[in-house]
């Protein structure tokens, strides 16, 4: 009775999303369990995870008309790109020194996610990827969350930490690739959550994410 006054206010569209973005997370990570063991591997999780997340967010935009609820549209867009363009120049300067640095210390060769990025598999599709993942993470997730009035650290702490965690379920590379893949997403999960919940939109999100990847590509590119 207390919980039910408590969310009073959150809208049903905020429900129905909260409940698909968790329900598509476990969709994909039973996925990503299944075909671990078979010889599609994680491919078919990796598919629904582009697909479902971007068709959920067209789902929830064009026919809940929840754009602006999605931190899509509206909030403070100039603020969102400003801080996005500051923390994805840094983190583009920290990705590319750490690259060449594990490179140049011995590092052994990031085959798969060389052969995800640099190669024919997701070279030209990887700004769809950030964006699929963008709006799911901290646009869906974190959006529907903060509706139910959830500590803007503590919504940031879950998507961040599920952000990672999917990493082990949809990416088709060694084990230790998939762990250093997953370190790597804890600075852009907390630094994009905070600026999607700060500004009520999630494009700077993906200015940061486009300029880590970005990084990461030419880093590659230069050491192999």
């Amino acid at each position: 009775m207390i919980l039910s006054k408590k969310f009073a206010f959150v809208q049903e569209g905020d429900r129905e999303r909260l409940k698909l973005s968790f329900g598509l997370m476990a969709l994909i990570w039973i996925a990503g369990y299944v075909g671990h063991f078979t010889p599609l591997g994680e491919w078919p999780a990796l598919v629904l995870y582009i697909v479902g997340s971007l068709s959920l967010v067209l789902f929830q935009g064009i026919v809940r008309d929840g754009w602006e609820s999605m931190f899509m549209a509206g909030g403070h867009f100039k603020k969102s790109l400003l801080w996005g363009t500051a923390a994805g120049a840094l983190l583009f300067i920290m990705a590319l020194f750490n690259t060449h640095n594990h490179y140049a210390n011995g590092g052994s060769p990031m085959e798969g996610m060389e052969a995800l990025l640099c190669k024919d598999s997701l070279r030209y599709l990887f700004p769809l990827l950030v964006l699929a993942e963008e709006f799911f993470w901290r646009g869906i997730m974190a959006s529907s969350l903060a509706a139910y009035n959830v500590n803007r650290h503590i919504v940031v702490l879950i998507t961040t930490l599920c952000f990672a965690l999917n990493h082990f379920a949809v990416a088709p590379v060694a084990v230790e690739e998939r762990m250093l893949m997953a370190i790597m997403a804890l600075p852009l999960g907390i630094a994009g959550g905070y600026i999607a919940l700060g500004t009520k939109n999630v494009w700077g999100s993906i200015v940061l994410h486009m300029s880590a990847m970005i990084s990461m590509l030419i880093g590659m590119q230069m050491n192999t």
